[in-house]
């Protein structure tokens, strides 16, 4: 059971420690000294307890004076680590390892990983007294899975500042269990006691050996209460779980002169000997307990990263949404004017083209008719050959003119609306785009806590069920908003105006797609305007080609009259209008006007869908794209990191349950 338990956890808890810090990477979350510090715990106190062989590591410590060193020195049986009355004698850590260990046994190397070092054989007992790697020394006369650790002193230093804090949590934090050796002058300090609890409690819970240098004449019972309030403090009411074992060490001169080892003796008569307590704990046993209680803290960590990653993967979408709508509006901005000589004289002249070969004789000759119909055949010529007269392959200039007018402004909005410290863009409930960006904004606020009347990421539009909705470029796309705000953006502006030809060409799309619209107004034509398309009868009945032939050449216009082109942006954007400008004649009856947007609904706005995907590729391509790829491929590989730490952590979980 526990190794499957080993097992299950191990490969659990290596996805999870690669999966956690990717998705930090790649949504570039502001977490590094607390992710260090939770891989460390990961790389220290818990894939190292699930190796195989791993010995039981017990970690003496204590502050200054109160006889580490001594202490290691009888617990080895030789007198190695230096002593002497001055605290913080010793600068480095000391480790007693059995001889058997090392062989085969890569374990230094694991236990010390967070000091950077491997740990070096002692040489000369001087060593310890400067700051440097551990050091070790073999020793046979402990037991073969039992390592010992002697720590420096945690709490002397001068001035606020201890000299080996540092170097003693980190020894402390890599072991399984602590030995806390305490004099009557220090056990009820509570900055001592603060920094132990931290080390037994702050990410798994640590037991650990209460041992009490006291005056001979001290009884037991004035022990037991002293240590027991050394408990309390480090463990609260948890005390007499964690705590191993109480046993006091009585002042001797002879132990102070290193002329004999310290005596450790039972306060309690449910403790064991000291070294028998020692060695005979389970190592697999105690280490299954840690780590699940490891565990479970670094599962509140993981869960909080997990969290932080949702929203700003949410904030990076929102961004995202924002800053395509923002793209869709400006390209839209940029139609505003439609070509209508252009277009529509190229649907005319598809028109003409498919007609029926008898209907293309009938034009040229009107001779096969009555007289009656002649002289509706002779104002169909007239309005062919004004047709011809006036066609031009080329806009006017003043569309030419109006097209950069509005190129220009929509372009510089988009600009400085992507190199800006926020954005905004509206959009309405009722489109698919809208409605994901308030479901967006309703799981950051719930996340973070935001009430009801906190909202900095949307707020009411002035139309209609529109909101307006905010966002502050993530640190996802801060690079490639830097490298956009240091172009030339003149430059950029010259290129794009270069490629303006492309909004006025008729490309390939819209050749096919007008000769469709022309087949499928012929496929509606009954057989009564098949007739009256025959003899080009009354204009007032506007069969398609000669309703368009009238607009076209008529020269008594007396007002406008407009079409609104109702467009689905490249984004998913449904409300937005393009209005097309048409000439009005007074022959025009309003029956006749609908048949005519009938008509020229379907061609402005395949010209006008054709140029949106034209225009919405040149912005891309010249201002936005950077951002929108840079966001685009964190969100993918973020999603993807987010559903494996998912899964990681309920695997976690399942074996801490059935543990």
């Amino acid at each position: 059971m526990r190794q499957l338990f080993e097992k299950k956890i191990n490969d659990a808890l290596k996805s999870l420690r690669n999966h956690i810090p990717q998705v930090s990477e790649v949504l570039c979350l502001e977490n590094r000294k607390e992710l260090k510090s939770w891989m460390n715990i990961i790389d220290g106190k818990l894939l190292p307890r699930l190796s195989k062989g791993y010995p039981l590591t017990a970690a003496i410590c204590g502050g200054g004076s109160s006889g580490k060193s001594t202490l290691f020195n009888s617990l080895i049986g030789k007198q190695i680590s230096p002593t002497s009355g001055m605290a913080g004698i010793n600068r480095r850590i000391l480790v007693s390892v059995h001889a058997e260990l090392l062989n085969g046994n890569d374990f230094l190397p694991i236990l010390f990983e967070p000091f950077g070092c491997i740990p070096e054989p002692l040489k000369d007992p001087h060593e310890l007294t400067m700051p440097g790697c551990p050091l070790y020394v073999l020793n046979r006369s402990i037991a073969e899975n039992l390592v010992i650790i002697d720590t420096p002193d945690f709490d002397t230093g001068s001035k606020g500042t201890y000299n080996n804090r540092n170097v003693a949590r980190q020894a402390l934090e890599t072991s399984d269990i602590l030995i806390y050796i305490f004099t009557n002058a220090n056990y009820s300090n509570r900055d001592n006691t603060n920094f132990i609890s931290q080390i037994l409690t702050g990410i798994g819970m640590r037991k650990c050996f209460l041992l009490y240098r006291v005056y001979p004449n001290f009884k037991n019972s004035e022990v037991l209460e002293h240590a027991m309030t050394v408990a309390r403090n480090l463990y609260g009411n948890q005390a007499d779980h964690y705590v191993l074992g109480i046993y006091r060490i009585d002042e001797d001169n002879a132990v102070a002169a290193g002329q004999r080892f310290m005596e450790i003796k039972p306060v309690r008569e449910k403790d064991s000997p000291f070294m028998q307590a020692l060695e005979t704990i389970d190592p697999r046993k105690l280490k299954v307990e840690l780590s699940a209680s490891i565990l479970s803290d670094v599962l509140v960590m993981a869960e909080d990263v997990l969290a932080n990653a949702r929203v700003s993967y949410d904030e990076l979408s929102l961004y995202l949404d924002i800053l395509q709508t923002a793209q869709s509006h400006c390209v839209h901005e940029a139609l505003l004017h439609f070509p209508m000589n252009l277009i529509l004289n190229r649907f005319i002249e598809i028109w003409f083209s498919t007609d029926p070969g008898y209907i293309r004789a009938m034009r040229k000759t009107g001779k096969v008719l009555e007289l009656p119909f002649k002289v509706f055949l002779g104002a169909a010529r007239w309005a062919g050959n004004r047709l011809v007269k006036n066609y031009k392959k080329e806009p006017s200039r003043d569309f030419n003119s109006k097209l950069e007018e509005d190129l220009l402004n929509a372009a510089n909005n988009l600009y400085y609306s992507a190199v800006g410290s926020e954005i905004s863009a509206s959009a309405t409930l009722n489109d698919s785009v809208g409605r994901r960006m308030r479901e967006t904004v309703e799981r950051i606020r719930s996340i973070k806590g935001i009430n009801n009347k906190q909202n900095p990421h949307i707020e009411p539009s002035s139309e209609k069920q529109s909101l307006t909705f905010f966002a502050i470029p993530p640190p996802v796309v801060l690079m490639e908003q830097e490298k956009l705000k240091n172009t030339d953006w003149k430059l950029k502006l010259q290129s794009i105006l270069a490629r303006r030809d492309l909004l006025i060409s008729l490309s390939h799309g819209i050749e096919t797609e007008l000769k469709e619209i022309v087949e499928h107004f012929r496929n509606r034509m009954g057989l009564w305007n098949k007739m009256q398309h025959t003899f080009s009868a009354f204009l007032n009945v506007l069969p398609a080609t000669v309703a368009v032939t009238y607009v076209l050449s008529t020269g008594d216009p007396i007002g406008a009259a407009g079409i609104k082109v109702k467009l689905t942006g490249l984004f998913g954007l449904h409300d937005l209008y393009a209005l097309i400008a048409i000439p009005a004649t007074s022959g025009l009856k309003k029956a006749d006007q609908k048949q005519l947007e009938i008509l020229l609904g379907p061609i402005a706005e395949t010209w006008l869908k054709n140029k949106l995907k034209t225009l919405h590729e040149l912005f891309e391509k010249e201002i936005t794209g950077g951002l929108i790829h840079a966001a685009k491929d964190a969100l993918d590989e973020s999603e993807r990191v987010i559903n494996e730490i998912q899964i990681d952590i309920k695997r976690c979980k399942e074996v801490l349950t059935v543990r």
